[in-house]
């Protein structure tokens, strides 16, 4: 067997992982499996790729090549290894942006290094695309992650003409990439560079907090078509495929997300959602509200005979699911039965909920998705509210001049009773008044999520 039978075989073992590991990847209970998978997979091709020839040549520049990959090792491990739940969602975001960034420098220098050669146009168009959709991703990932770091607002950036001018943008950069397919003028390159850059970023400002979800997965989509341009460009159907995958799999969850939001995908995109606060928001609306102790509910808890525990962004910024596991195994030491409601956008990420509760080892079997949540939450005794707000907000349901009337949510309401843990009134991130906390069935217990469960498993220890 020749030298590059072997590494085409090896390569097509690590597209056959990638397959494997979105198979795994779409379980909670084998997500863990489906990273390794992929981890290995990714692992071989690289390995193989050292050894590949191109055009009777074996790979240049070795020694600058490891020495970039001992410094990706150096910055990448420590931060995935030691990063707080709370940020994983802007780590994705960054790390994903770094991809798009990876896939346009590749586009960048390979045009360089073919155009003195007039390559054939397609060939060509290929670069520039690589070029236009891995800057956006780039740029728009980085500001995503700024707002997720609150180095900037969460909340939409608006401004007159926005949507217009941003459509300016986007024609710009298909006239330069056809102009330069015309002529081949090499200088046309560093402008498209430029609008790609500027638009990733008027893409992003305003999309707000709520919506990031949708938009990580979008970017993340982004990602792979650069990386499958970049494919197309290096002559590897690895990188076609690997980035084929990433792009499919990301729009189809970008759907998804979207459809979980009772939205379409252009109104989550472009309707700058969140950036008008209700006027009940600032603290207007007087109505009455029950309040309790940690220690009513712990009582509450304990005389349920099953409990629905509702988690959302909160739970993460509190650092709060090991107590919380260690409630819910307190509870079913006394008989209790418990399960977890996940709403497919709680939190700023896509499964953010699942990898939460995973990394405080929830059993997998107690997580229950929105339908399956739903059918069984009216059942329940007590539904517990630890840090979701909107996707949990009746006015989804009920109130059709309300901006998120329509979209799914779990029904905390049609609990015999719900707890609500809040930090205070305010609104959650789409800033909209929610009308569960005015239930008559509902108490809130006020406060930091972490030291409320803490005080809820003692009462109940000792009681």
């Amino acid at each position: 067997m020749s030298r590059g039978t072997l590494i085409d075989l090896l390569y097509l073992v690590s597209a056959t992982t990638f397959i494997l590991a979105l198979k795994g990847l779409g379980s909670p209970k084998r997500a863990r499996l489906g990273n390794i998978i992929a981890a290995v997979g990714m692992l071989i091709a690289v390995v193989a790729t050292f050894f590949k020839q191109v055009d009777g040549h074996s790979l240049h520049h070795v020694a600058l090549i490891l020495i970039a990959m001992a410094i990706g090792v150096v910055i990448a491990v420590p931060t995935a290894r030691f990063v707080q739940m709370t940020a994983m969602p802007q780590l994705v975001a960054i790390f994903n942006g770094v991809g798009g960034g990876a896939a346009a420098l590749v586009s960048i220098t390979e045009f360089v290094h073919i155009h003195s050669s007039r390559p054939a146009t397609y060939v060509t168009l290929e670069v520039l695309l690589g070029v236009l959709i891995g800057t956006v991703s780039f740029s728009g990932s980085a500001i995503a992650f700024a707002k997720l770091q609150e180095l900037m607002t969460g909340r939409p950036v608006t401004y007159p003409g926005q949507q217009v001018l941003n459509a300016i943008f986007g024609l710009a950069g298909l006239v330069v990439i056809i102009i330069i397919l015309v002529n081949g003028q090499t200088l046309l390159l560093w402008i498209l560079l430029i609008i790609s850059f500027i638009l990733g970023i008027a893409f992003v400002l305003p999309i707000g907090g709520a919506d990031v979800p949708v938009l990580i997965s979008l970017l993340n989509s982004f990602t792979g078509l650069a990386v499958a341009a970049s494919g197309f460009t290096l002559g590897s159907n690895l990188l076609i495929v690997a980035g084929t995958l990433v792009g499919a799999s990301g729009i189809l969850l970008t759907r998804l997300m979207s459809k979980a939001m009772g939205r379409s995908l252009s109104n989550v995109l472009f309707s700058a959602f969140g950036s008008v606060i209700t006027a009940s928001a600032g603290g207007a609306d007087q109505r009455p509200v029950r309040s309790g102790s940690p220690e009513d509910a712990a009582v509450l808890l304990s005389f349920a005979s099953r409990v629905a525990i509702i988690p959302g962004y909160g739970l993460a910024v509190a650092q709060a699911q090991h107590v919380l596991r260690e409630l819910a195994e307190e509870l079913e030491a006394k008989g209790i039965d418990v399960f977890y409601a996940i709403h497919p956008v709680a939190g700023r990420m896509p499964g953010h909920m699942n990898v939460l509760l995973a990394e405080a080892n929830v059993p997998y079997e107690q997580l229950l998705e929105l339908d399956e949540a739903n059918s069984e939450i009216q059942t329940a005794d007590v539904a517990l509210v630890v840090g979701a707000n909107d996707t949990v907000n009746p006015a989804a349901k009920d109130d059709k001049t309300s901006p998120i009337y329509g979209m799914p949510i779990i029904n905390a309401d049609m609990a015999e009773n719900v707890l609500f843990f809040k930090r205070s009134m305010r609104p959650g991130f789409a800033g909209i008044e929610n009308e569960l906390l005015y239930n008559p069935k509902t108490t809130l217990v006020f406060g930091d999520a972490k030291d409320t469960l803490t005080k809820i498993v003692a009462a109940v220890k000792a009681s």
